[in-house]
């Protein structure tokens, strides 16, 4: 038997966790944290059609910056690790992913919608 010391291990990350999912919430926050810069970029891009390439470099390359200066903060890895650590840990133990828990309640309409098609 090993001897453990009082420390806790760093949970194991798999190969998808490590470079899709975090990822993903890194950029879902950061979009957050940039938003103002998204969303002047945005209202460039639909005032300017197809110069858009042009009209706007601008904003992009602040947008750009914004966001990676988020995507290469280690601090900010660790946060949106931490997040979805809690994220899964909250799955394992409840079985509800995230994005399940704010289910809306089917209506009378989607009711008799799924009573019509099991009648068939």
């Amino acid at each position: 038997m090993e001897a453990t010391s009082g420390v806790e291990e760093e949970p194991k990350l798999r190969h998808v966790e490590k470079d899709v999912l975090i990822p993903k919430i890194m950029r879902e926050k950061a979009k957050e944290l940039c938003s103002e810069k998204v969303q002047a970029f945005t209202k460039c891009c639909q005032d300017s059609g197809i110069l858009m390439v042009v009209k706007c470099r601008e904003e992009n390359a602040a947008l750009k910056e914004c966001l990676t200066a988020h995507y290469t903060n280690p601090a900010f890895y660790e946060e949106c690790k931490a997040d979805y650590l809690k994220q899964r840990e909250a799955f394992r133990a409840t079985g509800i992913r995230p994005n399940q828990k704010e289910q809306r309640v089917p209506t009378k309409h989607q009711n008799q919608n799924t009573a019509s098609i099991q009648k068939c």
